[in-house]
């Protein structure tokens, strides 16, 4: 049985750690939760050789091991444990060769743990480029540690990597916070080093200064409130601890880092003239957007078509070949259209998720954050509220948890409210068939696709309502701001292959199979409801045939008027004819309520239960698709196309502003421990929905 070791990879962000812990892993990894806090926790298996394996764990990017947000504190978290079982076996603190001097105090911090560290120096092949050369011998002499040169774009040092991880007994683990301690306070850490026997004097450090009591003995927290009392000396202590540090780190880099200007050939600054221009970055930037949303339409039609049409396919062959009864319309009219309305949206979502992994792999996106600070905080943001503005075009979970690098309570408050406005990915498929079936499919100057201009123009509208709506929350909310920006510019790389792969792969698989769960639970529950009802409903057929003899209408026509008839008096239709008086000046029927309803479980649902409603109510042998089904609607009053550019506005608009989703309502809550602002998000945006899209289809009707 092969040995299995713990390694923890830890950087600074931008140096490439998850870069590496991709190769490492590749597909061999998973995505859960650190125990009480909704953080990511990647982790992954890495084959070192034949008879080793090691559980990689990726913590989040931070730049010390003294946290200022809850995702720097899940390092010291893990770092500071009394159990050894639960301690990584090593340790890779992984570096930017350009920035190795901020680099290096968090590696300095992380060594004081006594734990085997080994320094993995990231980007190596940009060395020649960049006119930098390092003493790789005196470095590591100097550091007392193995030191490794790598490249995870060219893979160059992995091989050495791996092996050194695999021999990490042979590494020392040591500290360096005795030699501080004694030009600090020799007294006062000697004094503090009596609390406990089960940790080092910097960990105890850590504990006091960071507020872990909870790792110690209830007598070594009595012991420990003596030195409690004095925080400025706590302040002035840690001060003079990083000055200490880097003079340390400034003497070594002296004897063994050297950067030669005159042969570097960087062409960084030239690009960042041009990305971060006052005119042309913002140009460049939409004219990227323009790019990705055209794309997600041209692109990913033909495998769409494709899809709707061999789910239809499906449903026609299931018709053929399985005997009547309940089981058979439980997969015919329930789960297969249900499904279908989930995979017919794979394309377009891994487009999109495509260009996100592309822009982030490139560089590019730190630059969007620094272009976006000027205009973000004239609206009680910050730069880093791009970040989570922009994720939110995936999904507004992790968007929300992506706040938590704001330093600032109410720049995050306020990013954490208005996200939800941000178009996601679950948005996408309303967006998509609602844009298909009222904007005709044409070019605008022979280049310019209208429908993917249509949806730009959604996600345009929804980034700007979240930039206004957090200018307001800026002057109503009453919080004191303090506010601190820093971003970090990483160096242009060609994209990875592997990298950008993993996280689509990741990312649309877990849009898929979240979304496919929560829509085929709800797709078997809306055809139960559809297709059972009260009493009465078992009467509807016989009534129906008695109000159209044999000779008055054809037997397909009356087929129809019994399915019809069935899907309005059962349990669903029931509830749909009760909300019906509040969605009808919106353009809307009472299916079309059914849908607002079960879409507060997650917005894609909308399409499913449609898909679900039309197969329930439509008893036709020619099986047609979801949209052709959505276009073939009438609207029983007017006799006109229910699914017209009225009704299709006024669809998109209140998608575009609705907060339908549960999920994010409760991650919100979670955040910001409060049911108070959840609320106000759903009761606003739930208000905003409405009136924009009842005006709008008064205008246009």
């Amino acid at each position: 049985m092969a040995q299995k070791l713990k390694v923890s990879l830890i950087g600074n962000p931008n140096t490439g750690k998850t870069s590496l812990f991709n190769e490492l892993t590749g597909l061999n990894q998973k995505v859960g939760n650190y125990p009480g806090v909704t953080v990511d926790k990647r982790q992954g298996t890495a084959k070192l050789d034949n008879d080793i394996v090691a559980l990689v764990t990726d913590l989040p990017g931070t730049y010390s091991v003294n946290p200022t947000s809850l995702d720097e504190s899940i390092v010291l978290k893990n770092l500071l444990k009394d159990n050894s079982e639960d301690l990584p076996d090593v340790i890779v603190v992984v570096a930017d060769v350009e920035n190795l001097k901020r680099n290096l105090l968090l590696f300095s911090q992380v060594q004081d743990f006594n734990i085997p560290v080994v320094l993995a120096i990231n980007m190596a092949d940009q060395m020649q480029k960049k006119g930098i050369s390092i003493n790789i011998q005196e470095l590591e002499k100097e550091l007392e540690t193995k030191v490794i040169l790598i490249s995870v774009r060219t893979k160059e040092g992995i091989s050495e990597l791996k092996s050194t991880i695999a021999n990490f007994s042979d590494l020392k683990a040591n500290t360096n916070f005795k030699s501080f301690c004694e030009r600090i306070d020799s007294s006062y850490f000697a004094s503090l080093k009596k609390i406990s026997n089960r940790f080092s004097v910097y960990q105890l450090w850590l504990i006091l200064t960071k507020n872990h009591d909870i790792l110690l003995l209830s007598d070594e927290i009595e012991a420990l409130k003596q030195f409690e009392k004095d925080v400025s000396l706590h302040k002035r202590y840690q001060h003079k601890e990083t000055i200490y540090r880097y003079q340390k780190i400034n003497e070594i880099l002296k004897r063994t880092y050297s950067v030669n200007k005159e042969k570097a050939s960087d062409l960084r600054s030239k690009l960042d003239r041009v990305f971060t221009h006052k005119f042309a970055g913002y140009a460049i930037f939409f004219a990227l957007l323009l790019l990705i949303f055209q794309s997600i339409f041209d692109w990913a039609s033909a495998p769409m078509d494709f899809i709707d049409e061999l789910f239809a396919e499906i449903v026609t062959y299931l018709k053929g070949v399985m005997p009547e009864g309940m089981f058979t319309d439980l997969l015919i009219e329930g789960i297969v259209p249900g499904i279908g309305g989930v995979v017919i949206f794979i394309p377009q979502i891994a487009i999109l998720f495509l260009f996100i992994a592309i822009l982030e792999e490139t560089g590019y996106m730190s630059r969007v954050v620094f272009l976006m600070d000027k205009i973000m905080r004239r609206f009680g943001m910050n730069g880093k509220s791009v970040i989570p503005l922009i994720s939110g075009t995936a999904c507004a979970i992790p968007a929300v948890m992506a706040t938590r690098t704001i330093s600032s309570w109410k720049e995050r408050l306020i990013t954490i409210l208005v996200t939800p406005f941000t178009t996601c990915s679950a948005r996408l498929p309303v967006y998509a068939i609602i844009i298909a079936l009222i904007i005709p499919e044409k070019k605008i100057l022979g280049v310019f696709n209208l429908q993917g201009l249509t949806l730009l123009s959604l996600y345009i509208l929804g980034f700007a309502v979240a930039v206004f709506a957090a200018f307001l929350l800026h002057k109503q909310l009453k919080i004191k701001n303090d506010s601190l920006f820093v971003v970090e510019m990483p160096d242009y790389n060609i994209p990875s292959f592997k990298n950008v792969f993993l996280e689509v792969f990741e990312k649309t698989k877990t849009f898929v199979f979240d979304a496919g769960k929560i829509i085929l639970a709800i797709s078997v529950i809306l055809w139960f409801l559809a297709s059972h009802g009260p009493s009465s409903f078992d009467n509807v057929e016989q009534i129906v045939s008695a109000q159209y003899p044999k000779n008055m209408i054809s037997q397909e026509e009356l087929d129809k008027k019994i399915a019809a008839s069935k899907l309005e008096n059962s349990y669903i239709g029931i509830m749909g004819k009760t909300i019906e008086p509040i969605v009808t000046p919106l353009g809307y029927d009472w299916k079309i309520g059914i849908g607002l309803i079960t879409s507060f479980a997650a917005r894609e649902v909308f399409i499913g239960t449609l898909a679900t409603i039309y197969s329930v109510g439509n008893n036709d042998e020619d099986t047609t698709t979801i949209k052709e089904k959505m276009a073939m609607e009438i609207n029983a009053n007017t006799g006109k196309k229910r699914f017209n550019f009225a009704t299709g506005v006024s669809l998109l608009l209140f998608y575009a502003f609705a907060m339908q989703c549960m999920a994010t309502l409760a991650v919100v809550k979670r955040e910001t421990k409060s049911w108070k602002w959840p609320l106000l998000q759903l009761v606003g945006m739930g208000v905003l929905a409405y009136l924009s899209a009842l005006i709008f289809y008064q205008i246009l009707r």
